[in-house]
């Protein structure tokens, strides 16, 4: 009998594999190219999907949340990880680089207007893109509420979250000497670029550990090691990002400037216990922005994967399609 019968039964919820109709490399210059895809029904929804990390890539399990009677599901790697290239690097590589991808990926695909469903980063990213482009969105779909703060980032590199998963967080701090752990996110950022390619990929795949160990509530605290290739990616991608937070202009820019996006609709599903993203900035989020409709799932984490979560996306996509009139949708 599994320990945790429910961690396997997010799929339940989620719509029938699909394969993509248009998969393509794009150059989107400052020599990047991103790999990008497109699924569902060609003529349909328009939504663009943003993964997590930085640096998490796309898969195809991120197809299954839209009807694909409906949606014209559009999901693609960000600079330096998955399937685009160069792999793992940060040259020309900040969040103003990829929202204009966004804007290119819109413009090559011919997309006037889209709806945004971004988790984690994703949700950063898709709030950072709404607020600069709000005329071309639609709707916002938002996963496991990430403001870039440094509150944030205090949170899950300073030791809060290591409070609750004591375990994980020694084996994350041991690898750095004891003088250097006040600022964990520089210290990592020695090793993740430090031109060996196998400090590099040990201390990827630690930083990625402890992420991963902390994603889900039936997490036993272990991660798992990931591909040493995607935890670089991973590893280094994070951290760039984190160094400069997020490359934004102050502190609180996202909250600072929520008013540019109201009048666009937005559902907001939060886990409760969700120790990588705090359900509280989520909270505020919605309290600054009145079109958002936020859902805090009980029993729930931050992983996309997780029941609840995985089932209210899905119920979050098919409500608009209702409310948008598209046609009768039974959901899953």
């Amino acid at each position: 009998m599994d320990k945790f019968p429910g961690q396997k039964r997010a799929v339940q919820y989620l719509y029938p594999p699909i394969d993509a109709f248009d998969q393509r490399k794009l150059d989107v210059g400052d020599g990047h190219t991103v790999y990008l895809e497109q699924c569902g029904n060609p003529d349909g929804w328009p939504v663009i999907v943003l993964h997590g990390g930085p640096g998490g890539g796309c898969s195809p399990a991120m197809r299954r949340y839209f009807d694909p009677d409906i949606y014209r599901v559009i999901l693609f790697d960000q600079r330096g990880c998955g399937r685009s290239r160069p792999h793992a690097s940060v040259a020309n590589n900040t969040t103003w680089d990829l929202v204009a991808d966004i804007e290119r990926i819109r413009e090559a695909l011919g997309i006037e207007k889209a709806a945004v469903f971004g988790g984690s980063w994703g949700a950063t990213l898709s709030l950072i893109y709404a607020i600069s482009h709000p005329d071309r969105v639609s709707h916002l779909i938002l996963r496991g509420v990430f403001l870039m703060t440094r509150k944030e980032l205090d949170w899950f590199y300073g030791g809060g979250a290591g409070q609750f998963w004591p375990e994980p967080w020694a084996r994350f701090t041991h690898l750095i000497p004891e003088e250097e752990r006040s600022d964990l996110i520089s210290a990592y950022e020695k090793r993740l670029f430090s031109g060996d390619l196998r400090t590099e990929t040990r201390y990827a795949q630690a930083w990625s550990a402890w992420e991963n160990a902390l994603a889900s509530v039936y997490s036993s605290g272990h991660g798992g090691e990931a591909p040493g290739e995607y935890a670089r990616a991973f590893a280094r991608l994070e951290n760039h990002y984190f160094v400069n937070r997020g490359f934004l202009p102050e502190d609180g820019w996202i909250l600072n400037n929520i008013h540019k996006i109201h009048g666009i609709p937005g559902v907001i599903v939060q886990g409760r216990y969700d120790m990588i993203c705090p359900p509280r900035r989520a909270w505020e989020l919605a309290q600054a922005w009145p079109d958002a409709d936020l859902r805090m799932i009980r029993n729930a984490g931050h992983a996309l994967s997780e029941p609840g979560i995985s089932a209210e996306l899905v119920r979050a996509m098919d409500d608009i399609a209702r409310q948008e009139g598209l046609h009768t949708v039974t959901g899953r």
